[in-house]
């Protein structure tokens, strides 16, 4: 029986330990918070096959450039004199060509794919109890001719996946969402994707681990990695020490930080995300992204959850009120009977999601530590992904032959 410790109780490092644990491992996850808070928790739930194409795409940097100086802009990198961000900043340039991203298409809907049998799976099974996973499709709702032309080459790129689409018009979508009046023009539906409430299934996932004989250890912080050669012998927190067979990193926007306590090269930045919970009626049924305003809406068990913002601006937990603010009034746009008060705008939250500089996330062994798996970097896909990421680094770490080729997922990627 090996012994695992894995860094990080997100989405990613819980999926980790519940597919060791399905292989027979004696897990231990640390986490340095509560495990209640966070991107796995704020996120908007979407399970995303139709999301092929990387952050890291032509036009991003200028368009955070064009942005850097408004901070109620959808996407905003803060200015600052930070090493890490400005070589960050250097591989997402170099990895947004037409290029990369054609070659990156194939395997974001592979992966997106495989994580959506995987919740369907682990809901079948009921190790979880029951928990909201609804497939309605995600609706990308447009104003605008350019905003509807630039979605429909997409679209149609989505289609030539294999993936289902549809296009909807003004009447149409009135139909589709009948108790909700939409200010748009029309909707791309795509018709493949699917949806969860996090706030649902993280405190079930945890329940679960923790009643099979996996060690949660929470506010606990790692503060060292003791290496012997090129193994890690001991991980060190601020509570405990630990000895184990294997590491696995999946410790979110904080594993570039701790990646370099192994003098490891793991370009990283967090990109914060803001998400309004809306306890009463709106009328919502099917989840959107709201486009012109860049955010998205979900409808959850209990509540509607509107978010979004991209901001890069350190790892902190410190809210922008003309970003929220931002939140509130593009919904309005679109749903103009529904009204976010001031009480719902108080209680934001906010997560920070890591991101890899090509836009594709990291899954995979380390080259240089021979017991230490990684997985984090997934961006605006980590809760899509989650479930993948467990069960392929369950399978890396088991020496099981892996549900789908992780080569472009590699760690030891080279950005220069």
């Amino acid at each position: 029986m090996k012994n695992v410790v894995v860094i990080g109780g997100g989405i990613v490092g819980l999926s980790t330990a519940y597919y060791l644990h399905k292989e027979g491992c004696a897990v231990t996850v640390i986490d340095k918070g509560d495990i209640t808070t966070g991107a796995s928790f704020v996120n908007a739930g979407y399970i995303t096959p139709s999301h092929i194409i990387p952050l890291a795409s032509p036009g991003m940097i200028a368009k955070g450039i064009k942005m850097m100086f408004n901070s109620a802009s959808p996407f905003y990198m803060k200015p600052r004199l930070d090493l890490d961000f400005i070589k960050w900043s250097w591989y997402f340039h170099r990895s947004s060509t037409a290029i990369k991203v054609e070659k990156a298409i194939s395997v974001i809907k592979e992966i997106n794919l495989l994580s959506r049998e995987l919740f369907t799976d682990i809901k079948k099974s009921g190790d979880l109890g029951d928990f909201q996973l609804e497939r309605k499709g995600l609706l990308m709702l447009y104003k605008t001719d350019e905003t509807y032309l630039h979605e429909k080459k997409i679209a149609e790129r989505v289609q030539d996946e294999g993936l289902d689409v549809a296009e909807l018009n003004k009447i149409e979508l009135q139909q589709l969402e009948p108790n909700v009046r939409i200010e748009a023009e029309g909707a791309i539906h795509y018709q493949c994707d699917a949806h969860t409430t996090p706030n649902e299934i993280m405190p079930k996932l945890l329940s679960y681990l923790n009643k099979n004989g996996v060690h949660i250890k929470t506010h606990e912080e790692v503060i060292d990695l003791k290496t012997t050669g090129n193994t890690i012998n001991e991980v060190i927190t601020n509570k405990n020490n630990y000895k184990p067979d294997e590491v696995v990193l999946a410790a979110g926007s904080w594993s570039g930080e701790l990646a370099k306590l192994l003098h490891l090269k793991l370009p990283l930045q967090g990109g914060k995300g803001y998400s309004i919970n809306v306890a009463r009626e709106t009328g919502i049924t099917i989840p959107a992204i709201l486009m012109e305003s860049k955010m998205a809406v979900t409808p959850m068990n209990g509540f509607t959850r509107f978010a979004g913002t991209m901001e890069f601006s350190g790892n902190n937990n410190v809210i922008r009120k003309e970003r929220v603010l931002a939140i509130a009034n593009g919904a309005s746009s679109f749903y103009p009977d529904v009204k976010i008060n001031a009480t719902e705008i108080k209680n934001v939250k906010t997560g920070l999601r890591p991101v890899s500089p090509d836009g594709l996330p990291y899954i995979g062994r380390s080259t240089t530590i021979k017991n230490l798996l990684i997985g984090t970097g997934h961006a605006m896909m980590g809760w899509s992904l989650g479930p993948a990421t467990g069960k392929l680094i369950s399978e890396l770490l088991t020496d099981n032959k892996t549900s789908m080729n992780v080569f472009s997922f590699d760690p030891n990627r080279n950005f220069q």
